[in-house]
């Protein structure tokens, strides 16, 4: 087991959520998955515990009742090789959820997301600080992130 491991507290619907984020990421499983024994009257069967991993990164989720809800100080941040990789994660996060700016979205369940290009870093981080600043601008306009557009700023156009 890794040292950290990120661990989310859902309401009720932690199964729900790990099947899901399972089912859209590669290199994804569920490592071990608990469920209520006898031992707890009326609940034999309910879910309590997951261990799961979404592209080889290790996660632990519960239903932790009401008492916990997620906020956008904490993000999950998955970096994306093409346009139809950032397409298709988007899509399928955003279903049921909200998008919001600069490749962030809020799945249904709650949780946190920025989708974004690996070209992006390339961009932001070149040495002319006039391209960067034109992508930054260009990005600070998009809701999802669109490569072509960020290409076309850091290129003048």
């Amino acid at each position: 087991m890794p040292k950290i491991t990120t661990f989310l507290a859902f309401n009720d619907q932690a199964e729900e959520a790990v099947n899901f984020y399972v089912s859209i990421f590669n290199n994804s499983k569920i490592v071990s998955l608990t469920r209520s024994g006898a031992e707890v009257p009326g609940t034999n069967g309910t879910f309590l515990h997951a261990t799961f991993q979404l592209e080889g990164q290790q996660f632990q989720a519960i239903n932790g009742g009401p008492y916990f809800s997620f906020a956008q100080g904490i993000s999950l941040f998955v970096s994306c090789e093409t346009q139809e990789e950032v397409d298709e994660l988007w899509d399928k996060l955003s279903e049921g959820g909200e998008i919001q700016q600069c490749g962030w979205l809020k799945d249904k369940f709650g949780l946190s997301w920025q989708i974004i290009p690996t070209a992006l870093g390339k961009m932001m981080s070149d040495k002319d600080p006039e391209k960067s600043k034109r992508v930054r601008e260009a990005m600070l306009k998009m809701v999802k992130l669109d490569i072509a557009g960020l290409q076309r700023a850091y290129e003048g156009q």
